[in-house]
């Protein structure tokens, strides 16, 4: 069978580690075992590409070779903003006609995007750039929370370190999980990560809002988050009538008090987790959830992880 021939096509103001990241996968990872032939390409019709750092890239192949690659892989895009030239948008849109992968790795997926390629498919790409994102292509189904998605040979990744994830998935793919496995442990990376973007995502609960009324009472509840409250108890602690406080902290948060409060013992179980040494029951206590197993399920259903295994990967070696 013969070896995938993987293109990586190489920009002006390129990432440098987004860049290596494939030239590392998809090269000579394995010493005696080449597992891809692997070719860089000048997408800007230039030879040598530079980085805003001051590195610099020799592409010796141009577009034509996208013709013959069975993968193509976009590691970056300087400028969500910037519509990449056409010669290289139809260069992709007919290599994934005749079959090949198109891979787009963190911004890279907006390439794909501009080509049209990715118009109602599913696709991922850095969770910061979701809003710039869907604004620019309302077509394309994101996952915002995917490491990666692969839709009918259209392959894209999150943000920077999910480039990895993506690129072992096709190794596995292409070679088998005992290949893909040996590669990750030569990274010294786990061959497949838990759970999506989500838990790297910051919660939008600001620490404060316009209303100085309400921000009163969002202290007194960080304060005292292992208490229960309810509608009425907040109301008569702000002095106002059930009615007019829901309206008020909607307006001031633009979330309930259930969603404030639920967001809110989350993050601070995070940071329990990551702080301290208290088993899961103990912070299930501190934070006001009733019982751990309730923790553990709302914290799912979040981060699509559990919490000992967030714990596990925002510890470390402190563990």
């Amino acid at each position: 069978m013969p070896i995938p021939r993987v293109a990586i096509v190489a920009f002006d103001h390129f990432s440098p580690f987004h860049c290596s990241v494939p030239c590392l996968i998809f090269g000579d990872i394995l010493p005696g075992q080449p597992l891809f032939e692997l070719r860089l390409c000048a997408g800007d019709g230039k030879a040598s590409s530079h980085s805003t750092q001051g590195f610099s890239i020799q592409a010796p192949h141009g577009l034509e070779t996208l013709a013959e690659a069975d993968i193509i892989v976009i590691p970056f895009w300087r400028d969500p903003a910037e519509r990449p030239a056409q010669p290289l948008l139809d260069a992709l849109m007919a290599a994934h006609a005749r079959g090949a992968q198109v891979v787009g790795l963190c911004l890279g997926t907006y390439v794909l995007a501009y080509a049209g390629l990715l118009n109602g498919r599913k696709a991922s790409t850095h969770w910061e750039y979701e809003q710039d994102f869907l604004r620019r292509f309302p077509c394309v189904r994101l996952d915002t929370n995917a490491l990666y998605v692969d839709d009918e040979g259209l392959v894209t990744s999150a943000g920077t370190a999910a480039g990895l994830d993506c690129c072992l998935y096709l190794v596995r793919q292409h070679h088998g999980s005992a290949i893909a496995n040996q590669v990750a442990r030569r990274l010294v990376i786990p061959p497949h990560r838990e759970g999506g973007q989500a838990q790297f995502i910051q919660q939008p609960v600001s620490a404060s809002t316009r209303d100085a009324r309400m921000n009163q009472l969002l202290d007194h509840l960080r304060a005292h988050l292992p208490e229960p409250h309810t509608l009425d108890s907040l109301a008569a602690h702000s002095l106002m009538s059930r009615r007019t406080f829901t309206r008020r902290f909607h307006q001031a948060t633009g979330l309930s008090v259930g969603e404030w409060l639920l967001i809110e013992r989350l993050r601070r179980c995070q940071e329990l987790l990551e702080a301290s040494t208290h088993p899961i029951e103990r912070i299930a206590e501190l934070v006001g959830f009733k019982t751990a197993t309730s923790l553990r399920q709302h914290f799912r259903a979040r981060f699509e992880v559990s919490p000992s295994e967030w714990r596990r990967s925002f510890r470390g070696s402190r563990e």
